[in-house]
Formats: C-alpha cells, sequence, structure tokens
C-alpha cells in the first residue's frame, strides 16, 4: 500500500508522481508514530522524509492502514491515491 500525488518539495522541485509510502511504524496503545517515505519511483532510493504522530486503536485495522486513513484526513494529502 502506498499513496501517489503530485508535490513540490521543499526544495521546489515539482514530482509529478510522487510514490508515498509508510514505514517504521512504532506502536503504544494510544498512539503511534511512522515514517512517511518519498519516492520519485517506487524503484529508487527515497527523497525525503517526515515522521507522523497519530491516534492508534488497538481496535481497529492493522497499523499501517489506520496511517494511510490519517494521512487522508490531512490537508496536504487531498487528491492523494491508493497504489
Amino acid at each position: 500500500m502506498a499513496l501517489n500525488k503530485k508535490i513540490e518539495t521543499r526544495f521546489g522541485i515539482t514530482v509529478d508522481d510522487c510514490y508515498m509510502r509508510v514505514e517504521h511504524l512504532s506502536l503504544t496503545k494510544t498512539t503511534m508514530s511512522f515514517h512517511l517515505r518519498n519516492y520519485v519511483t517506487v524503484n529508487k532510493p527515497f527523497f525525503d522524509e517526515v515522521i507522523i504522530e497519530c491516534a492508534y486503536s488497538t481496535a481497529g485495522v492493522n497499523p499501517f492502514e489506520q496511517a494511510y486513513a490519517h494521512l487522508k484526513t490531512l490537508p496536504e494529502f487531498v487528491g492523494a491515491t491508493d497504489v
């Protein structure tokens, strides 16, 4: 699972089909943090990453699905598609 979206990097470079993947989850009973890594293509090294924290529910779906669901609630991911 991953997201795809046109983005502009913090350096002003536009990436038309940025591949964004959740990696390195860390969980507690109520929160999680994860690295969101950006790739130009799947088979190249990532060029940027951010660490994001959000609520986590042990009764919910798997943590990766919860992470992607959280990302889709954020304004900067409006228009992102699942890949």
